[in-house]
């Protein structure tokens, strides 16, 4: 999306950061459907749906919180302009009381209709990432991706959560597979958007420490993340399907790294950065289709 429209309910719909919220949710999903062995019963269903909607308006409630508090930083990178917060179409206490609203509501569903656990989490999940991550680490620290990564990382606990009021060991090595995920994905963006970056003042790992070293961090994290993608094969969470498609897809995204650290490019980067959001979804495809056909 490039520019805000004219509709309120348009601008307050954009504050919610649509795509990114659609991921979040679907990785909720992907926890609630492997918490739950062979195929739900409508109880399930409807307790899986009631946790999707509380996950959706909390999550939407941060990435609106994170517009306002970021209004002055978006303003100024391209990528973010057309946010209404950044071009004044929404005042401070609009964004602010929708925020709220959208937490409210959403933590009640999942207190209520889900589990109190649910809502715990989640609701640990927005201060995390809207006022730890936000506001604390991302105009403090270049590491602010890996650390604030944890607030990303979580749908799929949150997702587990809601169908069994517990989190397993399975929920964690969903986490840590989108942990280790998050830096490559965002420094790849960064490399292209640097000078966004730097206008914006934010200390991006390749405007405090350059582009090489961006792309050797890239490097290292996917071969990380490689390993991490292999151990619901290694726990016993999938089967040859899955193994099948994480091996496949880590080698891309190895591959794609490794011809960004020789001979880098904005093409090769934003190509990386694309196929980053390929890569977990189809890694968490292949883990539901594997989880019903074997």
């Amino acid at each position: 999306m490039t520019a805000a429209t004219s509709s309120p309910w348009r601008q307050y719909y954009a504050l919610t950061k649509p795509r990114v919220v659609q991921l979040i949710v679907f990785c909720a999903l992907i926890g609630m459907v492997l918490a739950v062995p062979g195929a739900p019963r409508v109880p399930e269903l409807v307790l899986g749906l009631w946790a999707c909607v509380g996950i959706w308006l909390v999550a939407g409630a941060a990435a609106a919180f994170n517009c306002l508090v970021e209004k002055t930083i978006d303003s100024k990178m391209k990528r973010t302009a057309w946010r209404p917060t950044a071009k004044g179409e929404l005042s401070d206490r609009q964004a602010l009381l929708f925020s709220a609203a959208l937490c409210a509501v959403g933590s009640a569903i999942l207190y209520v209709l889900v589990n109190p656990l649910t809502m715990w989490l989640t609701f640990a999940t927005f201060v995390g990432y809207a006022i730890i991550y936000t506001v604390i680490l991302k105009p403090l620290t270049p590491q602010n991706i890996v650390i604030g990564g944890a607030s990303g990382a979580m749908p799929p606990v949150l997702g587990w959560a809601a169908m069994t009021g517990d989190v397993g060991p399975e929920a964690l090595i969903l986490f840590l597979i989108i942990f280790l995920w998050t830096p490559p994905h965002f420094w790849a963006l960064a490399l292209y958007r640097v000078e966004d970056y730097r206008k914006s003042g934010l200390p991006m790992l390749p405007v405090t420490h350059g582009n090489a070293f961006t792309r050797l961090q890239i490097l290292l994290y996917t071969v990380v993340l490689m390993a991490a993608c292999l151990m619901p094969f290694v726990y016993g969470m999938s089967s040859w399907l899955y193994l099948s498609v994480a091996v496949v897809l880590s080698i891309g995204f190895i591959a794609y790294a490794v011809a960004l650290f020789r001979a880098y490019s904005d093409e090769l980067a934003r190509k990386t950065f694309r196929f980053s959001l390929i890569h977990l979804s189809a890694l968490f495809a292949a883990l539901l289709v594997d989880h019903y056909l074997f």
